[in-house]
């Protein structure tokens, strides 16, 4: 006889807490196999400890395959599950489609940023729900001090060095805390040349800080932040988001470049996709976990709406708290499914909360007894440690060395503005071009206006920097309909790419240096003239010159259909999210424009370089004289220019 199949989607803290407990209570007497699409369970509560530079990435992210023993990782995103065939059907991280049958499902998947029906807001922030956007922050917030330091001009050095926070949970007071103190260290010893602090400010509509804790706490983390600095308002909330800086609801205007977006969660998208009963996007299911009509299907974290046994009426709030009590609770019920062990109902007793808030501070109360200064953080450090399911020692470390030594401010430049945007399904992972993630979420924002009405106050999700793109890749800020992020598809093609590297600023671009096709000569229509021949030299990758280095060009082999993540339903087909598009006009139609490195005009009627008529297409052309030298390196282009003549902020 085989045994039962038990497929658990998602490994947060309820998913990773289920698979564990179910590992441990049915030792080889079930097949349990997690989906998932990294390979590591993020302990989320530190994540702006990461992003502040008190933590190392790896830290906080605990090995699924290490630490899961009887259980089989796939790596993967669930799009689309078919619960009378018993089937989840799943994209895994390089394309590729498959699908795994169960005899006992657990839906797990999780929340994803909430985007609320603010304009500008989807170009210009981000989200804080992975380690992608954390890393991004971090590069963010140090080019921004780093560019503000070099400047005399007063104004923009207010504007780079302020950074704006919108919800007061526990993510955006967390990173506010944080954030401050990594700002303060980077310029204490570099002054700002015109003399200026680091600004961070703090907004709510909430009438205070952490609306959903004791008054006691958040009295203790509002006087802990007012004393750093840090300008709290409560009250107030953004009403328009552009590149230079953020319209508040109270009419004022702050100049800034970085709007950190911690506003609140909604449930992963792809429980919507079920057609099961919902509360408020979450699966409705019963005390013990359980879906009414489906006993197979087990529902447990962000995604179920769990009753509360001691508030009759209400339901357990999105917390990490609730969602790893609740995958205990659910392996347990799983397990009496089968026959081991009893079912049991989820109910709770609060044990207090704690809130990190940089350094020795902290706010808590275990137990219900309300702590500050470094009691409260020793607890909530302590707190942290317990909880954490690995790596306990290595961040113990982490935190040993930041209290002895300085930071380092650096920016790695591992994460690019457009691969974090803050419509996206899936803020796990970095959006990367060509891959299964680079597709469009739709439905993202539609399903976080619809939370709008409801959750404007603080809540537990988070953000970061303004102005360097908008969903999908964003557009260059300067210029409307602006220049493709490089990272998307319809952007700067990668350079080895068949198509080539586009210039920068100009439609139809600059042919890459290292295909077939060739660079054209720089800023002349059928090539630049040699200086001493007669007719001149040819450009060095065309035809009739010198070969070029690699194969003819050709279109893209291998493309990838994904899916429309989490959306739909199985057997919907699935588009990777931007179809391709010819090269937009230039700004004045047939006027002239630069398409050279130096930025010569020529007309825009001109002819590109033809093919000799001798030479077959795909031939790179006859082998170069003897004594003419190889061709240099290759030259990255120079920066992104704006319309307006400055340079564009980002990742040049």
């Amino acid at each position: 006889m085989s045994r039962p199949r038990i497929v658990i989607v998602g490994a947060g803290f309820a998913g990773y807490r289920t698979a564990r407990t179910l590992s441990r209570l049915t030792r080889h007497q079930a097949d349990i196999t997690l989906l998932n699409p990294t390979d590591y369970f993020l302990y989320l509560p530190l994540l702006p400890q990461v992003a502040a530079g008190v933590l190392e990435p790896r830290r906080v992210s605990v090995s699924l395959s290490g630490t899961l023993p009887r259980v089989r990782l796939v790596l993967g995103e669930a799009d689309g599950i078919d619960l009378d065939g018993h089937t989840v059907h799943y994209t895994d991280p390089e394309g590729g489609e498959g699908t795994l049958p169960f005899d006992r499902l657990v839906l797990a998947a999780g929340s994803v940023n909430k985007l609320l029906p603010v304009p500008g807001v989807a170009e210009h922030a981000h989200g804080f729900r992975g380690l992608p956007e954390a890393l991004y922050l971090r590069d963010h917030v140090t080019r921004q001090v780093e560019l503000a330091a070099a400047t005399d001009d007063r104004a923009e050095c207010a504007a780079r060095c302020t950074f704006v926070v919108v919800g007061a949970g526990y993510t955006g007071t967390e990173v506010a805390a944080h954030g401050q103190m990594y700002t303060e260290a980077q310029v204490r010893g570099h002054p700002m040349r015109t003399g200026m602090r680091p600004r961070w400010m703090l907004l709510d509509v909430a009438p205070r800080v952490l609306p959903e804790l004791d008054e006691r706490l958040s009295r203790t983390a509002e006087r802990v932040l007012r004393q750093r600095g840090v300008d709290v308002r409560m009250g107030t909330s953004v009403q328009e988001a552009t590149h230079d800086g953020v319209l508040l609801t109270d009419g004022s205007t702050v100049a800034s470049r970085t709007l950190v977006w911690c506003v609140g969660v909604r449930p992963d998208p792809l429980v919507e996709s079920l057609g099961l009963p919902l509360e408020r996007g979450r699966l409705l299911v019963d005390p013990h976990l359980q879906v009414p009509g489906r006993p197979e299907v087990f529902a447990c974290g962000d995604v179920a709406a769990v009753p509360d046994l001691n508030q009759p009426g209400q339901y357990t709030p999105m917390t990490a708290q609730h969602a790893w009590r609740h995958g205990k609770v659910c392996a347990q019920n799983v397990a009496a499914s089968l026959g081991i062990g009893e079912r049991r109902a989820y109910r709770h007793r609060d044990m207090g909360f704690v809130v990190d808030l940089g350094g020795a501070k902290a706010a808590a109360n275990p137990l219900g007894v309300a702590l500050s200064g470094p009691a409260a953080g020793a607890v909530a450090r302590g707190y942290h440690l317990a909880a954490m399911p690995g790596n306990r020692v290595r961040v113990a470390a982490d935190w040993l060395l930041d209290a002895v030594l300085p930071r380092q401010a650096v920016q790695l430049g591992l994460v690019r503005s457009g691969s974090v945007p803050l419509e996206s399904a899936s803020p796990e992972l970095a959006r990367v071009p060509g891959s299964a993630t680079a597709r469009t979420e739709e439905g993202g924002a539609a399903g976080n206006a619809s939370d709008a009405a409801r959750d404007r106050g603080g809540g537990t999700g988070p953000g970061v920097g303004l102005a360097e793109s908008g969903p999908g890749g964003g557009t260059l800020r300067g210029r409307p309909g602006g220049e493709p992020t490089k990272e998307q598809p319809g952007g700067e093609s990668a350079r080895t790419q068949p198509g080539g590297v586009p210039v920068r600023n100009q439609p139809g671009g600059e042919p890459v240096k290292n295909q077939s096709g060739g660079e054209p000569a720089r800023n002349q229509p059928g090539g630049e003239p040699a200086r001493n021949q007669p007719g001149g030299e040819p450009a060095r990758n065309q035809p009739g010159g010198e070969p070029a280095k690699r194969g003819p060009a050709g279109p893209r082999a291998g493309g990838v259909s994904a899916g429309s993540r989490r959306s739909g339903t199985p057997g919907k087909s699935r588009s990777t999210g931007a179809s391709a598009k010819p090269p937009a006009a230039g700004p004045s139609g047939g006027g002239p424009r630069s398409d050279g490195p130096r930025g010569r005009p020529r007309s825009a009627g001109a002819p590109a370089p033809s093919r000799s008529a001798g030479t077959p297409p795909g031939d790179p052309g006859p082998e170069p004289p003897a004594d003419q030298p190889p061709p240099g390196p290759d030259i990255a282009p120079g920066p992104v220019r704006r319309s307006d003549g400055r340079a564009a902020e980002g990742d040049s």
